[in-house]
């Protein structure tokens, strides 16, 4: 196997042996596969699509597809077979749709070789070997490093953009462009001949339909629940029956939530869910009691002490302990062997162990976070925010965001919000803020200087306040008092990233690391135009950044 689609790849260049995530070689070899089988569906389907011939099937399909590939999300070597066997039905019907578009338009379909002739082998085994021999490494010697790094680039930005899609889909929301690029997109990527030069411009224009699917999830979820308002949520437990409730799928949450009225059982939020709190909708349910634990990498310790039922709803499952994998339950496309898979949010059996479960014997000690700081919100104190700048008494704005994990380093992301002006405010989204959310910032003239705006689905409403305040100062995004500090995981904070390239956003600092699937030769290029960096130290940053000096001299040295 090899893998570089994530921040904790081995030693920073790929995973070879077994996944850093938990995958093994077989696991990653059907993901490789069942991205080469959604090429060649994409290579018919685009076509078909350039001849007004659509099919929701199949779009339905991409999404769920290269969703299941995202880090942390199926690790069953049976589940990925099944949707192997799948995709080649989906890939026979999109060769005649192909020919029925053409048929119907008077012209002769072409003939596509590579993934469009793929057809899935019989057994498991066989197609492991399939997939051995379509990944990464199969490309390195033809095309380069970095060009296939430049590939892969597009392929996670794809990956992303689908989550979110997905995310959006669920709750009824789609958007015909969107489906048309993640086609396209994939079709680009069997091209015989790239070069960088175009690589990158899809990438932008990768960029261009990210933006647009933050905006329909945005949509999507306000639509559903409500617009998030400012809301303090109980970060620990009350004596009861419990049931914990990770990943990002606010849809599975308000079916557990109907389901599980009036029968004495108190829902906690984990990791990314943190959010689902500020939501009018989903707040009404008095037993939506709080939150419990923090990002997804610390779920091994705060799912073994949990004492009642889990659901894990969407990407971020880690490899489960024996102590409580018959209390974890999986639903959508996370999957993990062994595991119990709750199909048609039919959430009964979690319920029942919860039940049977112990439950919390006492209550926790009281300390409350607020959430619900989107876009909606803080837009209502806009005259508030921009007179405060006007008069300085905001001198920066931080976003600090993106995904947390487990690796060194992130420690930096605390220290910075903790050693920053006190004139500065921190925005903060995705489970990157885990590391900020326990500071005791304080306000500003009635504003919050920690402003949580929602999980990474909900990176919209960053991008929106930021373009608001660039329309009410008369300049664009760089030219506010705004850095972005972004700490990323996986493929759906490759997806925001391509987002704010494509709005021109320079200046992005992004740690701990770099992706390793970005060359040096195609870095430079993303140096020379952005002006991305890698994270530095605390004293460093914060000077470049305009800060006259940290605060606290304890934070002076580089995060390690």
């Amino acid at each position: 196997m090899f893998c570089y689609q994530c921040e904790q790849t081995a030693h920073g260049t790929g995973c070879v042996d077994i996944g850093i995530c938990g995958k093994d070689d077989k696991v990653a070899a059907l993901q490789d596969l069942l991205v080469h089988a959604t090429k060649g569906i994409a290579m018919h389907a685009h076509r078909a699509r350039r001849l007004g011939a659509r099919d929701d099937g199949i779009d339905r399909f991409v999404l769920e597809s290269l969703f299941t590939t995202v880090t942390n999300v199926n690790f069953d070597t049976e589940r990925m077979a099944e949707m192997l066997r799948e995709a080649g039905s989906v890939l026979d019907h999109a060769r005649r749709h192909h020919e029925d578009a053409c048929a119907a338009a008077g012209t002769a379909p072409e003939e596509l070789a590579g993934p469009a002739d793929w057809s899935p082998a019989d057994t498991v085994e066989a197609l492991i070997k399939q997939g051995q021999g379509v990944g990464i490494m199969a490309r390195f010697s033809g095309l380069g490093k970095d060009i296939t790094g430049l590939q892969e680039l597009l392929t996670y930005g794809l990956k992303g953009i689908a989550a979110y899609a997905h995310h959006a889909r669920v709750l009824g929301r789609q958007d015909e462009a969107i489906a048309d690029f993640l086609l396209e997109g994939l079709d680009e990527l069997t091209q015989p001949a790239p070069t960088a030069e175009h690589l990158l411009a899809v990438n932008l224009r990768c960029g261009e339909i990210a933006l647009k699917v933050l905006e329909l999830l945005d949509a999507a979820n306000t639509g559903a629940y409500g617009n998030p308002v400012p809301t303090p949520v109980l970060m620990g437990h009350r004596e009861g029956k419990a049931i914990l409730v990770s990943g990002h799928d606010l849809k599975d949450l308000e079916a557990l939530l109907q389901q599980t009225e009036g029968k004495g059982i108190n829902i906690y939020t984990h990791g990314e869910m943190l959010p689902a709190h500020g939501y009018p909708k989903l707040t009404k349910y008095a037993h939506l009691v709080g939150h419990y634990g923090g990002a997804w990498m610390k779920q091994a310790s705060e799912f073994d002490a949990f004492p009642g039922a889990i659901l894990m709803t969407t990407n971020c499952i880690q490899r489960p302990r024996d102590s409580y994998k018959a209390r974890l339950f999986t639903s959508g496309l996370v999957a993990w062997p062994g595991v119990q898979h709750v199909a048609d949010r039919d959430f009964t059996a979690v319920i029942e162990a919860a039940l049977a479960a112990d439950g919390f014997t006492d209550n926790s000690p009281e300390r409350r976070h607020h959430v619900g700081f989107g876009h909606h919100a803080v837009l209502g104190l806009a005259d508030t925010v921009i007179d405060a700048v006007k008069s300085g008494a905001i001198g920066r704005f931080v976003l600090i965001g993106g995904c947390d994990g487990a690796e060194t380093g992130r420690n930096y992301f605390t220290d910075i919000a903790d050693s920053m002006p006190d004139n500065w405010v921190v925005l903060t989204l995705g489970c990157g803020k885990f590391r900020v959310v326990d500071l005791e910032l304080g306000e500003i003239g009635g504003i919050p200087r920690l402003l949580d705006m929602g999980q990474c689905n909900d990176s919209f409403s960053a991008i929106r306040v930021a373009q608001a305040l660039a329309e009410a100062f008369g300049t664009d995004v760089n030219g506010l008092p705004l850095s972005l500090v972004i700490s990323w995981y996986e493929q759906k904070a490759v997806c925001v990233l391509l987002a704010l390239l494509h709005l021109g956003v320079r200046d992005i600092r992004l740690g701990p690391k770099l992706p390793a699937f970005l060359t040096p030769d195609v870095l430079k290029v993303l140096v020379e135009s952005f002006n991305i960096m890698p994270i530095g130290t605390v004293a460093d940053d914060l000077a470049a950044m305009g800060a006259p000096s940290p605060r606290r001299d304890d934070h002076l040295a580089a995060a390690d």
